[in-house]
């Protein structure tokens, strides 16, 4: 087995996965900006309602509401592979911290290649069809309406709930990322090994 993954070209997925990182650097960049704008929607709502009682019209509606929550689901989704890039997901164990480098690259291959990637796959291909529902696709094939909020002056839904795949999308992306770095580690890379623990403790800004 060992074999088999040395001939693999390591240091040609090792550039793929650079690029897929960097993707998610700007994703996350993009992340904190979206914070910002969430915050300054969310402050417009509570001013607008509060001024509308005052002087007595509406200055606020549905759809600003509505796009508060968009932008929270949207920090979500492209925060994902963010997090799996500097290895800020929670982690539960007792035995783990204490293994040496090569042993914690298996382990993180493992669980990668056996749950995360097929949890992604798995994710976009249930996601799939309702999505194209959303967009208007009819059962006869043809195209309606977009799904719109039930609500007065709400968004329509296609948008947001296609943010779900893209999500799935970016974290499948990055989780094929990390598994080419472990498998770097494995193999003896030092390099790899040494950015791997960088990007795990550091918060690196898009280049």
């Amino acid at each position: 087995m060992v074999r088999f993954f040395r001939r693999l070209p390591v240091r040609s997925l090792l550039k793929f996965s650079r690029a897929i990182d960097n993707l998610s650097e700007k994703l996350g960049w993009l992340a904190n900006w979206l914070v910002l704008l969430t915050l300054g929607v969310g402050f417009y709502n509570v001013i607008a309602r509060f001024l509308g009682r005052f002087v007595g019209q509406q200055l606020s509606s549905n759809a600003f509401i509505e796009l508060q929550w968009y932008l929270f689901s949207i920090l979500f989704w492209l925060g994902f592979s963010y997090i799996l890039l500097h290895n800020e997901n929670v982690r539960v164990d007792f035995l783990y911290s204490h293994f040496s480098p090569k042993k914690q690259a298996l382990v993180d291959l493992v669980g990668t290649v056996l749950f995360l990637i097929p949890f992604c796959l798995i994710g976009l291909w249930v996601t799939f069809n309702p999505v194209l529902q959303s967009w208007g696709r009819l059962p006869d094939g043809s195209w309606g309406p977009w799904e719109i909020s039930s609500d007065a002056n709400g968004l329509p839904r296609a948008p947001i709930k296609t943010m779900i795949p893209i999500g799935l999308l970016l974290l499948l992306l990055q989780s094929i990322s990390q598994a080419i770095k472990y498998l770097a580690i494995i193999l003896g890379y030092q390099d790899i090994e040494d950015r791997v623990r960088l990007e795990s403790s550091e918060k690196i800004a898009p280049e």
